[in-house]
């Protein structure tokens, strides 16, 4: 077995807009993104809220000011957010009045949790021209790495890039590995599928790329390719391997369920240093009092200042 014990202290240094070769329409739009908003320092808080699609309204019972859409509208404003990121419904009603106050990054696919996760698909929602008529400064796009369906997916991914590129519009790709052959893997949270799907997502031409992060090595590893069977790392060496893998792509990662405050913080701090340009917070945000989601907040902003 390879064993790795120890800790990666060294801070790697994350690529910069210059670094991405972009034309002028995908760079000034991502430059909104990355530094006339949010922390302004070139990394990115993102606050999401399409978990409504997603998941349906059973994530909004742990606070439920949060089902009013204007909740995280007002939290991504007051809490300095690079953007928020919407279905074409909820971006179309709820944001004209805040329209050059706070970007969009308009969802152009989705799916409900019903069907189950083994042939996840997400069909589109919009397109890259509604985004465009609304105004964003990107779009986003799920890709379920490993699924049964992703010919489907990964064709409907490249019309989006090409619609993309035709408008100079940046990509921002939520890749996720999912499905049964997946499962027998590893699992969708090891580093074996983590670090395809952001593979996958670069070399389909995602602009940003957004993964989880991957879970500590455990036994169910096994069960994975050579040699992520016995590769075993701590969680910053595993965060740089991913976002290597990401190639010339900006990687941010997913906040995910709701975790205790410092849990949070260190995996910020951990990501950051491992060369990531910032996270995107929906659920570990909003599910908490407006007060309580302002000041948590502002704790991430203070750790994204550092970087």
């Amino acid at each position: 077995m390879t064993t790795t014990t120890a800790r990666s202290s060294a801070v790697r240094t994350r690529f910069q807009l210059d670094d991405l070769n972009l034309g002028q329409g995908k760079r000034a739009r991502l430059h909104t993104l990355l530094y006339d908003h949010g922390p302004g320092n070139g990394t990115l808080l993102l606050l999401p809220l399409d978990q409504g699609l997603e998941h349906g309204p059973v994530d909004f019972f742990v606070n439920p000011p949060a089902k009013d859409p204007d909740f995280q509208i007002r939290l991504a404003m007051e809490g300095n957010y690079s953007g928020i990121a919407l279905q074409i419904g909820l971006a179309a009603r709820y944001l004209p009045h805040y329209a050059g106050r706070i970007p969009l990054v308009l969802k152009v696919n989705g799916r409900t949790s019903v069907p189950g996760s083994d042939d996840a698909f997400s069909p589109l929602t919009s397109s890259v021209e509604d985004a465009v008529r609304l105004g964003a400064a990107a779009v986003g796009y799920t890709c379920y790495v490993g699924s049964p369906a992703q010919d489907r997916d990964l064709r409907q991914m490249n019309e989006v890039r090409a619609d993309c590129d035709r408008f100079g519009m940046p990509l921002i790709c939520w890749s996720y590995p999912r499905g049964s052959a997946i499962a027998k893997r590893g699992g969708q949270d090891s580093l074996f599928a983590i670090d395809y799907a952001a593979r996958v997502a670069s070399e389909m031409g995602a602009d940003v790329i957004k993964i989880n992060i991957p879970r500590d090595h455990s036994e169910a590893d096994a069960n994975s390719p050579t040699p992520y069977d016995s590769l075993v790392e701590d969680r910053r060496q595993m965060l740089e391997r991913v976002i290597s893998s990401a190639g010339r792509s900006l990687v941010i990662f997913a906040g995910g369920s709701k975790l205790p405050d410092d849990e949070l913080l260190g995996r910020i701090d951990d990501c950051m240093a491992a060369g990531g340009t910032g996270f995107i917070f929906g659920r570990n945000m909003w599910q908490r009092p407006l007060d309580q989601a302002l000041a948590m907040s502002a704790r991430v902003h203070e750790v994204l200042n550092r970087y």
